[in-house]
């Protein structure tokens, strides 16, 4: 069965950016329900949910958001996660208003800095067990 089959979305990031694993971390602790399912960019399994779905398999500036066959990218998909959240984050999604091509600017700015201000591992995060049930 195709990762994409899952009956929960997925999201998938880039495992050695620093930022990028503490939103992981971020998610689950506000995901009180369980809803997403992880997978590193560089994952076998991510690697095949991006051939799935014709995404460059080599390029990490954005995160996806895989919901069946709808995949979602940058600003639309860290609001999409947003409106899934506990508490006051789905309060982020009405700004789905704002054309995506401004929202990714900002998104963009981000992405391309994140190395920089937030650094870079070596490998992959590791889940530690209670997380790893969360992880494809």
């Amino acid at each position: 069965m195709p990762e994409t089959e899952n009956k929960h979305p997925i999201l998938l990031f880039d495992g050695v950016c620093n930022m990028c694993n503490s939103l992981v971390t971020f998610v689950i602790k506000r995901d009180q329900e369980a809803t997403f399912k992880f997978a590193s960019l560089q994952s076998e399994v991510g690697q095949r949910i991006l051939k799935e779905h014709s995404l460059p398999s080599e390029q990490f500036d954005s995160f996806y958001y895989v919901d069946g066959q709808k995949v979602f990218t940058k600003s639309t998909a860290a609001l999409k996660v947003a409106k899934e959240l506990d508490g006051a984050w789905r309060l982020f999604y009405p700004f789905i208003v704002i054309p995506k091509p401004i929202r990714d600017i900002i998104y963009s700015l981000i992405a391309k800095n994140r190395y920089r201000w937030f650094g870079k591992r070596e490998q992959c995060m590791l889940p530690n067990p209670d997380m790893k049930k969360r992880f494809l």
